[in-house]
């Protein structure tokens, strides 16, 4: 054959299959970030949200792709500048955070988290005024559970302690679990989890009032059908019977018990958080 025939046999072979039904690919739909603020190890908030997000993208037709940052300030930059479609964070009720819109859309099921300062169960610290100078464990300047609230409660009890910074919530206890901290400011939930896996004794100085868990925020921009079909997707995995595998599965990896799945969720749940920053001693 020569180079003409070769030619003209290519152009009609494609111009065939062009017109060939079903036979042109479908663009591939975008994948959407998801951010998970970890509170635990990278690798263990993988194992608990990759098989998360595969359930909820095949249920909703929208493909999420979870993101993790090395820090929480990190994770937080790129998401005040939309780097993201979705988090789960409590870090976006902050005045200046609360102004750029994302929407809270789901939750954890249950009844929510607290604040603790805790210490070991033999340590000879008996109140806050016992921790008068000493290190104490913090996840850093953005944790909620584990920065803002324990560390205004020391502020309020006129308590001068070493802010020492971990990173994440079981990082802060695991410090603690091996005495290279005197106390913790730590979220009781994790905190308790962490306790049963590793077979960990403590008790709290002072427990917070209740907020709401984390939440999942949509990005203002993105579309309200895809968010409406995230949604839907999460609040249903307890009644779906895979769903509920996928959850199951993830809470005997983080030794969770009570209420499993996610559950609707919108701003007003998350009020308490912004009277906080209103009236918080932490600057």
């Amino acid at each position: 054959m020569t180079r003409t025939t070769i030619g003209l046999a290519a152009a009609t072979l494609a111009a065939a299959l062009a017109l060939a039904p079903g036979a042109a690919a479908q663009p591939a739909q975008p994948v959407h970030s998801f951010y998970v603020l970890h509170q635990r190890t990278v690798s263990l908030t993988a194992q608990y949200w990759n098989p998360i997000l595969t359930h909820v993208s095949r249920r909703s037709g929208v493909p999420l792709e979870l993101k993790l940052a090395k820090t929480a300030q990190e994770g937080n930059v790129r998401a005040e500048g939309g780097e993201y479609a979705f988090q789960y964070t409590n870090h976006f009720f902050t005045p200046e955070r609360d102004r750029l819109g994302w929407k809270v859309i789901a939750r954890p099921a249950g009844p929510g988290i607290r604040s603790q300062i805790v210490v070991p169960v033999d340590s000879p610290i008996q109140s806050l005024k016992d921790l008068e100078g000493k290190d104490v464990g913090f996840v850093s300047r953005d944790g909620f559970t584990g920065y803002w609230l324990p560390f205004d409660a020391l502020l309020r009890s006129n308590v001068n302690v070493n802010v020492v910074f971990t990173g994440n919530q079981e990082a802060s206890s695991a410090q603690l679990r091996v005495d290279k901290i005197a106390a913790a400011g730590v979220n009781s939930t994790v905190m308790a989890r962490y306790a049963r896996r590793e077979s960990f004794a403590y008790r709290a100085l002072w427990t917070s009032e209740i907020y709401q868990d984390l939440c999942i925020m949509a990005n203002p921009k993105l579309p309200a059908d895809k968010v409406a079909a995230v949604k839907a997707a999460l609040v249903g995995m307890a009644s779906d019977p895979q769903g509920r595998q996928v959850l199951q599965a993830g809470a005997d990896l983080l030794k969770m018990n009570g209420e499993l799945g996610f559950v609707a969720a919108d701003d007003r749940e998350y009020d308490n958080y912004r009277k906080f920053y209103r009236t918080t001693k932490v600057r």
